[in-house]
């Protein structure tokens, strides 16, 4: 079996390459859970719309993705800290200069992914029930 970017635990779907993944207008992101100790192993949350289940994505497969600042020390319950990481469903960029700020900015980059428009069948945009 070749290698795929990921699996869905329930289903089994595919999703063969991370592009694949980001623009499947049937995920959604919905939360991070950090891992203070390594950041890159905190988990994206994404629930799959066919299956109703949430997926957990390592944020190292998506650290690429971004290009900014990496801040070092954590300011987690620091005066300039929102607290953002504490809260799971949380997907707001973070102005700290915090160690945690490029997990926070790849929030906003994989939320806003462009996703194909899914085609509404004319009926179904009329409300009709056929």
């Amino acid at each position: 079996m070749s290698d795929v970017f990921k699996t869905c635990p329930l289903c089994g779907h595919s999703w063969a390459t991370r592009r694949e993944f980001l623009e499947d207008p049937g995920l959604e992101l919905v939360g991070y859970q950090v891992d203070f100790q390594e950041l890159s192993l905190g988990l994206f949350l994404f629930n799959h719309r066919s299956c109703e289940t949430t997926l957990a994505v390592p944020a190292r497969r998506f650290e690429e993705l971004y290009a900014g600042p990496v801040y070092q020390g954590c300011r987690t319950g620091e005066e300039d800290c929102r607290g953002y990481c504490l809260k799971p469903l949380e997907l707001q960029p973070c102005p700290a200069e915090c160690e945690c700020a490029w997990v926070r900015a790849l929030l906003g980059i994989i939320r806003d992914w462009p996703k194909p428009i899914e085609a509404t069948p004319p009926a179904a945009a009329a409300g009709l029930n056929l």
